[in-house]
């Protein structure tokens, strides 16, 4: 066996060299940077390490504040509850203040249609009465009927107190002698006599005529009615006819 010392040689010194070049451009290298990762990792773990540690005391706040939060919401809860209680009976005060209101409109706009009801019926009977009472009186003497109104004025007028007849004498007092039909110009000067009489003495008559009157003769000033004719009697008829004896 024969052994080539200078191949040998050569391949013994490309072997130092390779290995004295891996060393120098390769482990180098490689050996720096797998010490900075290792730093660079001590670095990440203490950093973790930090990071639990906050995260662990973040935690306990967590859970004291999460404490707090209980029983702070116990405290709005009850709150709450005293509220809703406290709103609950304002509603039903609010509610029975409504149904009062409700009930006093109610009862209300029941005797105002009550009231509307019976002032239609009173108008219709009234309006019957009249028609009837005109019917009548066109069936009647009229010198009869007239004379019947004047004395029964005449009784009205002596029926007055003193002072108020007195005070119909005043001079500034006009009386008007108000007749449902149309008077007999001979009439007049007769009425003005007996109603003179009646109050003993001489008052200033005016003679008007009014149809609503129907039948009667009435006087009228500032200071003194005296009613005394059929819409006065239908009057009373219907009022005595509408009357509640419950109010």
């Amino acid at each position: 066996m024969n052994i080539d010392w200078w191949t040998l040689g050569f391949q013994t010194v490309n072997v130092v060299i390779l290995i004295w070049l891996l060393q120098r451009f390769f482990w180098r290298p490689v050996a720096a940077m797998i010490a900075q990762r290792q730093v660079s990792a001590r670095a990440v773990m203490t950093d973790a390490q930090a990071q639990r540690d906050k995260a662990a005391l973040a935690l306990a706040d967590v859970e004291k504040t999460r404490a707090g939060f209980a029983k702070e919401r116990d405290s709005v809860l009850a709150a709450a509850h005293a509220e809703a209680d406290k709103a609950a009976a304002a509603s039903l005060d609010a509610t029975k203040q409504d149904a009062a209101a409700l009930e006093a409109a109610a009862k209300a706009s029941i005797a105002k249609e009550q009231a509307a009801a019976e002032k239609i019926w009173r108008d219709r009977a009234s309006h019957l009465a009249i028609e009837m009472a005109q019917h009548l009186a066109a069936r009647l003497d009229s010198a009869v009927v007239r004379a019947a109104f004047l004395e029964w004025l005449v009784k009205a007028i002596r029926a007055l107190p003193e002072s108020t007849r007195q005070a119909a004498l005043a001079k500034e007092v006009v009386l008007d002698a108000v007749s449902g039909t149309p008077l007999d110009p001979a009439d007049l000067e007769h009425i003005r006599e007996v109603i003179g009489k009646a109050f003993a003495g001489h008052p200033q008559i005016d003679f008007k005529t009014d149809p609503a009157l129907i039948e009667g003769l009435e006087l009228h000033s500032p200071h003194l009615t005296v009613t005394n004719s059929w819409q006065a009697d239908l009057g009373k008829f219907l009022e005595n006819l509408t009357h509640d004896p419950r109010r």
